[in-house]
Parts: C-alpha cells; sequence; structure tokens
C-alpha cells in the first residue's frame, strides 16, 4: 500500500516522538501532545499507514471521521486483491471515500465483482490511472461505459478474462480514454476484434503494451490499425491469434521502430516472409540505432523477446536471420529470449554468444 505523499518511509520511533511522561500522552516536536488516536496530526497518520498493508488501512478509515477524511485525501495505491469474499459490498462502500485513488488493484480468482461496483469507482475516483479487473467475469458491457464516461485518466487496463464484454463497449471506452499506455485483453474473445482494434488504433496512439493472447478473432485488419496507429507500441502478445498472417508481422516492423517484444505463439499462418521484414526493419532503422547509442539509450535495442513457438512453417535460415539482426535475442541456456519450442526444424537457429560458447569449447577442450 502506498500514500501520496511523497515521504520516506520512517520507523513508528521516530513517529513518535518524545514521551510525555507528565501528560501521560505522546509529546510532539510542536509541543502539542497526542493523548488520543483522534489527536494524531495528519501528515503524521498518513506516515504510519504508509507502513501497514491495505486492510489495516481499511480499518483505520473507520476508527473516526478524522483518520477517514485524512486517508481519503492521501491514498493513492489501493488493492483489493485480498478480498475472497464481499468485494463488491467492500468497493461500494470504499470508492465514495477514498476518491483521490490513482492505482487500484481488484484482480479476483472468484468472479465477485459486480457493474453496480464499477459504476460507483468511475462515479468517483476521476483521478484514476490504473485499474486491474482481471477475471472479472461477471462484468457486462455497462461497467466499460461507466469507465469511459467517468475516468478518462486511465493510463494502464487490465481487463484479461472479462469475458462478457464487447467489442462495441471496448471501441466506446477507446474513444474516451485516449491515455491508454498499457492495454490487457488477454481472453477478451468478444471483445478484441478487428473492430474494436481498429478504434483503438485510431484513438489510443499512445499505446506501448497490447496484450491480444488467445483473442481468436483478431485478423490482420486488426493488427495492422495497431502498428499504423501506435508507432510507440513496445510490447504485443499475439499468442493463439490463429487467424493473423505474415501481413501483420510486415506492418509491425516497417511502422512500429521500438517493438522490443513480439508473441507469436501457435500463429501457424507466419512463414519465412514475417521473419525476414523483421531482420530487414533492423536495417532500416540503422539510422535511429545510432542516434540512441550516441544518447546512451541502452533500451533502445530491437527486439529483445520473440515467442515463435509453434510456428511450424518457419525455416532456420529466416530465423537465423532474425537472430542475427538483433543481438538481444539469445538461444543459450539462461537467456531464452528467442522462444522456438515446438519447432524441431528450428534446432540449428542460435544466437551469436551461443555459437561463441561452441567456438570456445571447440578451440579449448577441457582436459
Amino acid at each position: 500500500m502506498m500514500i501520496g505523499l511523497g515521504v520516506e518511509e520512517l520507523s513508528f520511533e521516530k513517529l513518535m516522538v518524545n514521551n510525555n511522561n507528565s501528560g501521560g500522552g505522546c509529546k510532539m516536536g510542536g509541543g502539542g501532545v497526542i493523548r488520543e488516536w483522534k489527536d494524531i496530526p495528519m501528515e503524521l497518520l498518513l506516515r504510519i499507514v504508509a507502513l501497514v498493508d491495505d486492510r489495516t488501512v481499511i480499518v483505520a478509515s473507520g476508527v473516526c471521521s478524522g483518520w477517514r477524511d485524512a486517508i481519503s485525501w492521501g491514498l493513492t495505491h489501493l488493492s483489493l486483491s485480498w478480498c475472497k469474499r464481499n468485494m463488491n459490498n467492500l468497493v461500494l462502500a470504499l470508492a465514495p471515500k477514498f476518491t483521490k485513488l490513482q492505482v487500484l488493484t481488484l484482480r479476483q480468482d472468484l468472479p465477485q465483482l459486480q457493474d453496480n461496483g464499477v459504476e460507483t469507482i468511475a462515479n468517483h475516483c476521476h483521478e484514476l490511472q490504473d485499474l486491474d479487473l482481471s477475471k472479472s467475469f461477471k462484468l457486462t458491457d455497462r461497467s466499460l461505459y461507466a469507465l469511459a464516461h467517468g475516468c478518462p485518466n486511465l493510463t494502464k487496463l487490465n481487463i484479461s478474462g472479462c469475458s462478457a464484454f464487447s467489442d462495441t463497449a471496448v471501441a466506446y471506452l477507446a474513444e474516451r480514454c485516449r491515455k491508454l499506455r498499457v492495454l490487457n485483453l488477454c481472453g477478451c474473445v468478444k471483445a478484441a476484434t478487428d473492430k474494436a482494434l481498429k478504434a483503438i488504433g485510431y484513438y489510443c496512439n499512445r499505446l506501448q503494451t497490447v496484450n491480444l493472447g488467445w483473442c481468436d478473432k483478431v485478423g490482420d485488419e486488426g493488427v495492422m490499425s495497431l502498428a499504423y496507429g501506435c508507432p510507440d507500441l513496445r510490447a504485443l502478445d499475439l499468442c493463439g491469434c490463429v487467424l493473423i498472417t505474415d501481413e501483420s508481422v510486415i506492418a509491425l516492423a516497417n511502422n512500429c521502430p521500438h517493438l522490443r517484444s513480439l508473441g507469436l505463439y501457435f500463429c501457424q499462418n507466419i512463414t519465412d516472409r514475417a521473419m525476414y521484414s523483421l531482420a530487414q526493419s533492423r536495417v532500416k532503422n540503422k539510422h535511429e540505432m545510432w542516434a540512441s547509442m550516441k544518447k546512451n539509450r541502452y533500451e533502445d535495442e530491437g527486439l529483445m523477446n520473440l515467442n515463435i513457438s509453434q510456428c511450424t512453417a518457419l525455416t532456420p535460415p529466416a530465423v537465423q536471420a532474425v537472430c542475427e539482426a538483433f543481438p538481444a535475442l539469445h538461444t543459450c541456456p539462461g537467456r531464452h529470449s528467442l522462444i522456438i519450442s515446438g519447432c524441431l526444424n528450428l534446432t540449428s537457429v542460435h544466437c551469436a554468444c551461443s555459437v561463441q560458447a561452441h567456438r570456445a569449447r571447440v578451440l579449448h577442450p577441457a582436459h
């Protein structure tokens, strides 16, 4: 749990200054005496609260009106994922009080959250930037429409596993939440379609990370819309998107120079043409590489993770070309970032350091 005060963590010993023996209370540095919990100043209370977990914060907010008001104004991060029962009732009670929340995690093992809970969040938490609703199977489009109107500052949204959402509702959300940088739609089969991705690509141009894993209605049209509309894309998971072809990868290679991670697991329509387009994109972006090196921006190193497991149409020369174009891709033990499991014909593909290690063993065999 975090409190948005920008203060360093302090021990209780440092917080509760000088014991006042005569008054039976705790004397503050400014001369005031704490005889009851309600006497604790707001700043001190928030520093104490910063040391405890979310459950304790919720309990503390009910001690008295002063504590409730102090915590309500200071609390910016909250997780209720620990709640195994009655999460929705807890949200209904807390959202109107904690109006300054910026990060809210409501991940569930068993579905508890309902539309009226999300609507309450949208009605009161207008500063929300990061929201995790993963595995909220009971939610419907009502929730997305409410977030679209009440939380326009969202930059990170996780609705993975929310299988009831429609592509119409996602498109509506995209139009109104244009600051999104991270979007997780993994398993949202009805929501993640080409229609939704066209809207996302058109309105959410700041997107950097998108997870479309196992959204089997996603096709080339949708992925190409992302590639054209989101040039700052850094990570894209298309695992299990069985409809996509080389056209999707070519569009990404040509339009997303900052792409660092690409998941193509079980995309069996992908061929060597896609791999060569990735390799060639490295050459096309060479002027950007030199500029990055001059600025010591080591994060700009091209692809650093590529999953092509079960892409059985690929051949060793094409994948080797990608491996050589992007030095951060590794096949060597302990550094696997080029994942080729299930592709028995690609066992000859090796990264540069793996080849060097092999040569060293040949030239300097162990005695």
